[in-house]
C-alpha cells in the first residue's frame, strides 16, 4: 500500500539524536542507490534532517508539558515520489497553543518567492532584525522546495492537534 502512494521510506516514533543521525545515513544511502542527481540527493537528505530536527527540538521544548510523552511518540517522517518530484512530509503532535505561531511563520514563506526567500535567509545569517521569525531551517527548506510549502493540521482534542508539513523536491 505504501509504494502504490509512491512513500519510499518512512520514519515513525520517539526522535533522538542518535536515531537521527542512523536514519540519515540510511536515507542518503537509500537515495544514492537510487541513482538520483547529487543536487537532488542533498536537497532530499537535507531536507529530511530540517524536519526531523524541528520535530525533535519542539519535542525538548516540551519536556514539562503534561503532553510530553504524547508529542515526542507522535513523530513520522516520509520520504516519497509523486509526479510532480519527490516529497518529504513529517508530522508530531503539537500543542493548540503552538499553532498560531508555527503556521503565521510558514504562511510568510508561502507567500514568498524564490528571490525573497534568499534574501530572508542572507538576512537571518548576518543575524540582522527580521520582522519574519521563522527560523533558518525552515527557510531553508522553502527554498530547495520545487512548490511551496504545504501543511495540514487535524484537530486531535481541545489540547492537542497532530501537524503536518510537506515539501516537494
Amino acid at each position: 500500500m505504501m509504494r502504490d502512494n509512491g512513500i519510499l521510506i518512512s520514519f515513525a516514533g520517539r526522535l533522538s539524536q542518535n536515531l537521527i543521525e542512523e536514519y540519515g545515513a540510511a536515507v542518503k544511502s537509500y537515495l544514492e542507490t537510487e541513482e538520483r542527481p547529487q543536487n537532488e540527493v542533498y536537497h532530499i537528505f537535507s531536507i529530511f534532517i530540517e524536519q526531523t530536527q524541528n520535530i525533535k527540538n519542539y519535542c525538548s521544548t516540551k519536556e514539562n508539558s503534561r503532553f510530553c510523552d504524547t508529542i515526542a511518540h507522535s513523530s513520522i517522517v516520509t520520504i516519497g515520489k509523486t509526479d510532480s518530484g519527490h516529497f518529504i512530509c513529517s508530522g508530531n503532535v503539537v500543542e493548540q497553543a503552538d499553532l498560531e505561531a508555527l503556521t503565521v511563520q510558514i504562511d510568510a514563506l508561502i507567500a514568498m518567492d524564490k528571490p525573497a526567500l534568499k534574501q530572508l535567509y542572507k538576512e537571518k545569517l548576518r543575524g540582522s532584525n527580521s520582522t519574519d521569525s521563522a527560523g533558518l531551517g525552515l527557510i531553508d527548506i522553502a527554498r530547495k522546495t520545487r512548490e511551496p510549502l504545504a501543511y495540514s493540521i487535524s484537530e486531535l482534542d481541545a489540547n492537542l492537534s497532530f501537524f503536518t508539513l510537506r515539501a516537494i523536491v
